[in-house]
């Protein structure tokens, strides 16, 4: 386990079920997603799944709704969205990403998707024809981008329409995934918050800093949000790391963009 893996776990004070690294393409510029990842990063989404399932030991058939947030731009929650809903689908869960940043959407440019009409969109107007985009990446997996660039997002977002929305959504899917800005630039995740099960935080080897992961989890306390724990992204280590003790479950999986690594269990 890092330094920063460590600092982070410390600072969460709750069980990182979700604690997992990811890798990037070697071309940053062409972030892979789905079956082009190699073997090593399919892997470590995968185990980020699962572990993601053990926060929900008592919901039965309910769907599930999770947000997906990090400190700052740039530490890849948009990319480890993805590739976890495409895990998801490919586990046979029926699942929607949506993207809730509709301030700096990315989603729709990461999957070569129109922006419009999306989630905005649907928020204003009441009307889910065209919305929704099925069968992307996988069968099971569904998109609803951001939509048109509104001029009040965070009012949209905490509205009781984006809440009516995901309770009619749920009736449709195992998983739904938001999307969501950095918790440090907008308060957007935190009004939102109160409509999801949980989030998890993403944070980037080398970039995110103690303190920014500190206020953070502060901020997202403070409106009791429940924190289901964080991925580690761009970790590279010569071994995987997992660890475990009474009341904080945490699994780090690192891989180098030049070698796949195995998870090696301590």
């Amino acid at each position: 386990m890092s330094k920063k893996q460590q600092e982070a776990s410390e600072i969460l004070e709750t069980p990182a079920n979700a604690g997992t690294a990811s890798t990037q393409a070697k071309d940053p510029k062409a972030p892979k997603f789905g079956e082009d990842l190699d073997f090593a990063s399919k892997e470590a989404y995968n185990l980020f799944r699962t572990n993601l399932a053990f926060s929900f030991p008592n919901y039965g058939d309910r769907c599930r709704i999770i947000g997906i947030t990090s400190p700052c731009p740039q530490e890849g929650k948009s990319h480890t969205s993805i590739n976890l809903c495409y895990s998801l689908a490919k586990d046979g869960m029926k699942t929607l990403l949506i993207d809730g940043d509709m301030r700096k959407p990315s989603i729709a440019q990461k999957l070569d998707m129109k922006l419009a009409p999306g989630l905005s969109n649907r928020l204003i107007q009441n009307d889910l024809e065209g919305v929704i985009h099925e069968g992307v990446l996988h069968p099971n997996l569904s998109i609803m981008t951001a939509g048109s660039i509104p001029p009040t997002p965070s009012e949209l977002i905490g509205s009781e329409a984006m809440q009516n929305l995901l309770k009619e959504l749920s009736k449709d899917y195992q998983y739904i995934v938001v999307d969501l800005p950095p918790v440090l630039m907008v308060a957007d995740p935190l009004i939102v918050s109160k409509f999801l099960d949980g989030v998890v935080i993403v944070l980037r080897h080398r970039q995110t800093r103690h303190s920014d992961i500190k206020e953070t989890v502060r901020q997202l306390k403070f409106v009791q949000a429940k924190i289901f724990g964080f991925v580690y992204n761009e970790y590279s280590s010569d071994r995987g790391n997992y660890y475990y003790r009474r009341n904080n479950y945490g699994y780090y999986y690192g891989t180098s963009d030049k070698s796949s690594k195995k998870s090696d269990k301590k």
